[in-house]
């Protein structure tokens, strides 16, 4: 739009009685027939859209007037003249030779004074005035409401539920709904990535107490200008002893630590390649974009896919694999042990995304990899503090050599301010905590394999995988969001409705994460408000045999035997 046109700006049009109705939008050989002041001057031929705003402040009318005319330029780049823009405005009705603020005419106009020695012609000036009117703005304001408007057309305008969580009573809470405080009312939450309900470990809370206490709240600056504490590093040696890595470091989410991370291998490696397989987060893929290396996607989770790439790029160009551990949206697990036998076998480095998975899996909760023995086989490993670990942040760990890379040269990292002592405080308590106690694990596992089977016993559609985590699919973004809200408003059970772009259209869906806080009740409760708002929506269910089966097999596990082992 920067060709587009210049403006006529400046002071108060109350001296002209603010009479005269301004055009919105002339054009150039308009500006040059109908203006006096332009008229009368010697030099009208040069008058173009890059000198005509300075031009107008020395106008003795438009340089006394407040609103805006945009001078279109109709000489424009052939892009230019086909902006969207350009095609919505009408053209304003002109009269020759009058002026369009004080209705003056061509022979009432002054003539136009000669530039004295050592000043710059105003009519070759480089100056370009910015382009304001009320119509422009209304255009940008139109288009962002439309964009919101198809969201709602297409049933998956995003409606974030106002809840208060209580301290000591998770997974309750109160749904603070729009409008008047007697609407509120409590619900049972059952899609908080808290997976274990360590935001409420009192273990967690009381280090929380401590740091703020001691350190205050903010970090106060990055970590390379007084944001570094020793909650920060006491907190990165933990998580580099957790995943068994020389060292590791804490970013503001995972997001960044991806981001970051990703980044840095097409701006370090000469010539890489990054294999990213197809399911993988908006971060990683955030971050592969920014590296501005070549890159190649292979078939969700598919090992031949994987090894044709690999053989097509070769055993010496420099290649990154980058996989997730637990696909957060389906709760499917990838093949960890063959994706790093290929690598290996191919000489690429690997990045795997433990996000869903650290604090559930694992001996001392480092995630899939620590269960599958292969913590020793992967490179680089990226991780949440915000979700099993109960608190917030992100961090990545591998040799001592990329860690520092990544805090030596990822923008996403050097200009965040660093994570709050508090936030620090409280990650390092809870990932101590989960490295000794198996309990937590141990029942939030029991109840997924609980809600599952309760839910297919029903004929829902419940996507099979091996995780902690129970989608069921829906297909459609309206019937989704009509389901969650019927479960929100009707049973008082808040989950919400996953749709594009989180996942792709027509495989909509609600996706659940019971915790070691549900009750074998709660779940029940649970599984009979979504059959029967499934009916009603008139929703597709599947056979139910299987499921049977599946319910006897989960009814032999008994829960005390999880709390037994706590006790030992």
């Amino acid at each position: 739009m920067a060709n587009k046109g210049a403006s006529f700006v400046a002071g108060a049009a109350r001296s002209l009685g603010n009479k005269m109705k301004l055009p919105e939008t002339i054009t150039m050989s308009e500006v040059q027939k109908m203006c006096p002041f332009v008229h009368n001057t010697a030099a009208k031929e040069v008058v173009t859209s890059r000198n005509v705003g300075t031009l107008s402040r020395m106008c003795p009318v438009m340089a006394h007037n407040q609103e805006t005319v945009v001078v279109e330029d109709t000489k424009a780049p052939e892009e230019t003249r086909k902006c969207p823009f350009h095609e919505v405005r009408e053209e304003p009705e002109v009269k020759t030779g009058v002026c369009p603020v004080s209705g003056a005419t061509a022979t009432s106009g002054p003539p136009m004074s000669t530039p004295k020695a050592g000043q710059t012609d105003p009519l070759v000036s480089d100056h370009q005035p910015t382009i304001r009117t009320q119509s422009f703005s209304a255009i940008y304001e139109n288009n962002f409401q439309k964009a919101i408007d198809a969201l709602h057309q297409e049933g998956r305008y995003r409606t974030f539920a106002n809840l208060r969580r209580h301290r000591g009573n998770f997974p309750n809470a109160t749904f603070k709904a729009a409008g008047a405080q007697d609407t509120d009312f409590e619900v049972k939450m059952f899609c908080s990535n808290d997976y274990l309900g360590m935001g409420q470990n009192q273990v967690v809370l009381d280090a929380c107490h401590e740091a703020l206490n001691e350190a205050g709240t903010g970090a106060g600056g990055t970590r390379n200008i007084g944001g570094t504490t020793r909650y920060h590093v006491e907190l990165e040696a933990e998580l580099a002893d957790l995943h068994q890595k020389e060292a590791s470091l804490v970013c503001s989410s995972c997001f960044v630590a991806n981001e970051a991370a990703l980044s840095l291998f097409g701006k370090l490696l000469d010539n890489p390649v990054i294999i990213s397989d197809a399911a993988n987060h908006a971060s990683m893929i955030e971050g592969i974009r920014h590296g501005k290396c070549e890159k190649r996607i292979f078939q969700h989770d598919d090992m031949e896919d994987l090894e044709r790439i690999l053989q097509e790029i070769g055993p010496d160009r420099p290649k990154v694999v980058a996989f997730e551990s637990v696909y957060s949206m389906s709760g499917t697990i990838g093949s960890l042990k063959e994706i790093c036998a290929l690598s290996k076998k191919y000489n690429a480095y690997t990045f795997c995304d433990e996000v869903h998975a650290v604090g559930m899996y694992g001996e001392r909760g480092a995630g899939v990899l620590e269960r599958e023995g292969l913590l020793g086989e992967c490179d680089v490993i990226s991780g949440t503090l915000g979700k099993a670990f109960g608190v917030f942040g992100g961090y990545i760990a591998g040799s001592k050599q990329f860690v520092d890379c990544v805090r030596s040269f990822a923008p996403g990292f050097i200009f965040t301010t660093a994570v709050p002592p508090v936030v620090a405080a409280g990650a390092l308590a809870a990932v101590r905590h989960l490295k000794g106690s198996q309990v937590e694990r141990q029942l939030q596992q029991l109840r997924a394999k609980q809600l599952k089977a309760l839910l297919t016993a029903q004929g829902l559609p419940v996507m099979e995988n091996p995780s902690h985590i129970v989608p069921v699919t829906v297909g459609d973004p309206v019937k989704c969001k009509a389901l969650t809200d019927a479960l929100l408003f009707k049973h008082q059970i808040y989950l919400q409705p996953i749709n594009y772009p989180t996942v792709p259209r027509g495989t909509e869906r609600i996706r659940i994460t019971p915790g070691p806080l549900h009750s074998e009740q709660d779940l029940v409760r649970l599984g009979k408000a979504i059959a029967e708002e499934w009916q009603l929506l008139e929703l597709p269910q599947v056979d139910t045999s299987v499921a049977t089966a599946a319910m006897v097999q989960v009814a032999d596990l008994y829960e005390a035997q999880v709390w037994a082992e706590e006790a030992q």
